[in-house]
């Protein structure tokens, strides 16, 4: 993601994600008067902020005790009905909507410096000829390094109007002077698509990450791709892909299913039913699909993963999802933030709800579903997946499916705790990886000039030497010592990873990692009939 601090991963909240939106959002001074008759309940809400807001002994902050009293409602109500603050909600919105207004550079802060890890490509920054490992100094007069300048001030800074201007000040390794470069801002893309490439002479392969208003053309364009280069069978990893728009996840399915095959259907409060059908325009109705799906597949994911399994089409590979079956709605409240409210529930074409028990709010207990399946044996054995014969559907082709609580896949893939475990996870969280694959690479940036994306795919290997170089900066920068003996290999994958996402992007990234995962491995099998 552009301006973004992406290189430092982050750990996701499921109860915050993305969930499934209704693409068209509800501004109440647009809706009539009806909506919103006084009554007691509101005039009382009303009241008492009033005379906090003008009685009250003390100064009062009362925009934050209308966002405590927004909260507190929402509380009571389920666990994916959101209030968004104003403050948050340009960027909620750019990521839904799959681009934003800026310059076009991955960077992070190094050394309180803004360094520029990969200009987008194609992007306005790599137009006028910036470079990886450049760091931007200053921009229009203002210098934008040291401690005071936060990531989202360096963001602010740099995003902006659309086809404006701004003067950059960059400092290369190599050049005696500052280099002067004028970018003009315009739309950059936040990609779906994180990796697109073929597996197989036959098999092609396309991880989505999220449901958002451009994903379907990015996904389009990817397996338009594919299918030019001979997939005839595709692999869609939408393993912790938290959702999205709804309507995507309709267009996406299309592409799979015969016409006017059942997606979904949706129920409101006041028993309304709506539903969606496949249409003619699916350019992969005769291959074979395999859906990647683990815990944190949610939502949009599941209305994929679920069309597919009720309609007897192509095979759901992986773990239980998380079991999210609600639709939300984004609603404006005048002031510049918004809530997003459950206004119904969608059932897959069966009429399965995926939607897991919640008791009334978000309780702790519903946001701690991943250790209850660790510690239940649902992550290593599918035997311990808990499922009630009250729930249980029968697809068309005489399939078994459940309800309650994710999609139950049609082949298990356990959880690879040597891949997946708390040291490595540790390590990535906090980036180490990345600014230690930074520092190699800005050392002499020159050793990999000339090297094809091939040659470092086939050829380049990971030295033992660097992974005690590795080692010793680890231990440096969390001041005691990480030690992963047992997982060397793994260490090495994922530098050689991280060296090419900086060198090559993100697609290499995803192929150097998915030459070790059990789930691309199993998929693979299943496409030879094994």
């Amino acid at each position: 993601m552009a301006e973004h601090k992406k290189y430092i991963p982050l750990i996701i909240g499921i109860a915050v994600a993305a969930g499934v939106l209704i693409g068209g959002k509800l501004n109440f001074t647009d809706k009539s008067d009806r909506l919103f008759t006084t009554n007691s309940k509101k005039d009382k809400l009303n009241r008492l902020i009033d005379y906090i807001d003008y009685e009250y002994v003390d100064e009062v902050n009362t925009d934050s005790i209308v966002d405590v009293t927004v909260n507190g409602i929402l509380d009571n109500l389920d666990p994916h009905s959101t209030y968004i603050p104003k403050e948050e909600l340009q960027r909620v919105t750019e990521n839904m909507k799959g681009d934003f207004v800026g310059i076009g550079v991955n960077f992070y802060t190094y050394r309180d410096t803004v360094v520029v890890i990969r200009p987008t490509e194609g992007g306005p920054s790599e137009k006028v000829g910036i470079k990886s490992g450049d760091r931007i100094i200053m921009a229009d007069g203002d210098s934008i390094y040291g401690r005071d300048w936060s990531n989202d001030d360096i963001v602010k800074k740099l995003k902006g109007e659309k086809n404006t201007k701004v003067k950059l000040k960059v400092l290369r390794k190599g050049e005696d002077e500052l280099l002067d470069f004028t970018v003009k801002r315009s739309d950059i893309p936040i990609k779906s698509v994180d990796a697109a490439y073929m597996l197989t002479n036959n098999l092609g392969y396309i991880k989505l990450n999220r449901f958002a208003e451009s994903s379907y053309k990015e996904f389009k364009t990817a397996l338009d791709k594919l299918q030019d280069q001979g997939a005839t069978k595709l692999a869609l990893d939408l393993r912790d892909n938290l959702g999205g728009f709804i309507g995507i996840a309709e267009q996406i399915v299309d592409e799979f299913l015969e016409d006017d095959k059942l997606i979904l259907f949706t129920k409101n409060k006041r028993g309304k039913v709506e539903k969606s059908f496949a249409t003619r325009r699916g350019d992969f109705e005769e291959g074979d699909i395999y859906v990647m799906m683990n815990e944190s597949s949610a939502s949009a994911s599941e209305i994929v993963a679920g069309a597919l399994q009720d309609n007897d089409k192509g095979t759901i590979v992986g773990r239980r999802s998380y079991g999210k079956g609600l639709v939300q709605r984004e609603m404006a409240l005048g002031d510049g933030s918004a809530v997003r409210l459950t206004v119904s529930r969608y059932y897959t074409p069966t009429g399965r709800s995926i939607q897991r028990p919640y008791e009334n709010g978000s309780s702790k207990r519903y946001y701690q579903d991943y250790y209850k399946r660790l510690r239940t044996g649902e992550l290593s054995n599918s035997e311990n997946i808990q499922v009630a014969d009250s729930l249980r559907f029968v697809t068309p082709g005489g399939k078994v499916v459940y309800g309650g609580g994710g999609i139950i896949p049609d082949v298990f893939v356990p959880l690879d705790t040597s891949v997946q475990n708390e040291t490595l996870t540790y390590i990535e969280q906090r980036g180490y990886i990345s600014y230690f694959v930074f520092e190699e690479l800005d050392k002499d940036r020159s050793l990999y000039k000339g090297v094809t994306k091939e040659d470092f795919m086939n050829n380049f290997d990971v030295s033992d030497d660097v992974v005690v170089r590795f080692q010793d900066y680890l231990n440096f920068r969390e001041r005691t010592r990480i030690t992963f003996v047992a997982y060397h290999d793994q260490i090495k994958r994922m530098i050689k990873a991280a060296l090419g996402q900086q060198l090559y992007g993100d697609n290499t990234y995803h192929q150097i990692l998915n030459e070790d995962d059990s789930m691309v491995e199993e998929v693979i099998l299943l496409s030879r009939g094994q």
